[in-house]
């Protein structure tokens, strides 16, 4: 019997029905929530960005902006602050119990200690790698791990004195990083299209699986309480890989030009962002492999995403560009620059 789960029910009932096993017919994917662009908000400036960082358990949103970090208050949709001076800025990482955050400046090979609450410098820490990119609070060891990409490793900081404690070689490019709070720190090795195990308290890499059908993985995910891991990988797949033995469950098929990736354990779903200008929305079955729920439409250059939990939302930027330059050996595939006024934040909702 098929059993249809209507698209105006709110998320949390949608969640609850999924878990019975509600779904819309034998061999099709479980019911779809429905995601869309429900806001729409322009943000200052005409540089380029990288990652966000959604504050877990507030209302606040990071987003990384050229040389600044931009602060935008989820409730109101309005920016509330920013932090300056952080050139070539990758990724945001929050250490609430601490009240500081940290900021991975590429361009400096340092990393920016503000205060979370009043968004004030603390301090800056030289990485001992060049162009840190993703960075990673792991509340279980207290420690920020900065993935270095020219310098193929991982600088490790103790986030209590803000010393650094550590430097992890992986003779590879790292590129996202997730934690599962039990001991492991997992990265994307995307030129070697593998994922790297770490062990946060001894600062040593564990394992090296390579993913098998994921070519140049660069966002992550994890689903924590069930072992899994989602790596969103640059031949349009996302994979399920198993994090106790790295075992790949399956892929499904993403959009072009991904970036970014989050899971939400209130849904059980896991979001892949593509700068084709679509999400891809994947849920893992009970063995584990992966089918798309749904596929929405965003906007172009929307390939990275933060996600807030508690109200389900997914948060992406993007900006409308002018013509390219000529490609030149250096850069052959060159962007045009950025139109003014077009930087702007998208807000999808279930």
């Amino acid at each position: 019997m098929n059993r249809v789960v209507p698209r105006f029910l709110s998320v949390e009932l949608f969640a609850i029905l999924a878990a019975l096993g509600f779904v819309l017919g034998a061999g099709r994917s479980e019911a779809s929530p429905g995601y869309h662009i429900a806001h729409q908000v322009s943000l200052p400036g005409e540089e380029g960005w990288d990652m966000l960082a959604f504050e877990q358990g507030g209302h606040r949103l990071f987003v990384s902006h050229g040389a600044r970090v931009l602060v935008v208050d989820t409730a109101t949709l309005k920016v509330v602050g920013e932090i300056a001076d952080t050139p070539g800025v990758h990724g945001i990482a929050l250490a609430p119990e601490l009240g500081r955050g940290y900021i991975s400046a590429g361009r400096a090979n340092s990393i920016v200690v503000f205060d979370l609450k009043t968004l004030a410098r603390l301090q800056e820490i030289k990485t001992t790698g060049e162009n840190p990119d993703a960075i990673l609070y792991d509340a279980a060891t207290r420690r920020v791990f900065s993935f270095n990409g020219h310098g193929r490793n991982v600088t490790a900081i103790d986030a209590v004195t803000n010393a650094v404690i550590g430097t992890i070689a992986l003779d590879a490019k790292p590129e996202f990083a997730v934690s599962d709070g039990k001991g492991h720190v997992y990265v994307n090795l995307e030129d070697k299209s593998s994922l790297a195990v770490i062990d946060p308290a001894h600062l040593t890499v564990t394992s090296v699986w390579p993913i098998a059908g994921c070519q140049e993985p660069s966002g992550l995910a994890i689903d924590a309480a069930r072992g899994y891991l989602f790596p969103a990988c640059d031949n349009k797949v996302m994979a399920v890989v198993d994090a106790s033995s790295g075992k790949v469950l399956g892929t499904a098929p993403i959009g072009e030009g991904v970036d970014g990736a989050d899971f939400d354990p209130g849904t059980g779903l896991a979001f892949a962002s593509c700068g084709e200008g679509v999400l891809t929305v994947v849920r893992a079955g009970k063995s584990g492999r992966p089918e798309v729920v749904e596929t929405v439409k965003t906007q172009r250059g929307a390939r990275t995403m933060a996600l807030d939990p508690a109200a389900h939302r997914v948060f992406v930027v993007t900006a409308d560009f002018g013509p390219p330059p000529a490609a030149t050996p250096e850069h052959p595939h060159p962007r045009g620059a950025i139109l003014p006024g077009t930087f702007r934040l998208l807000v999808l909702e279930p």
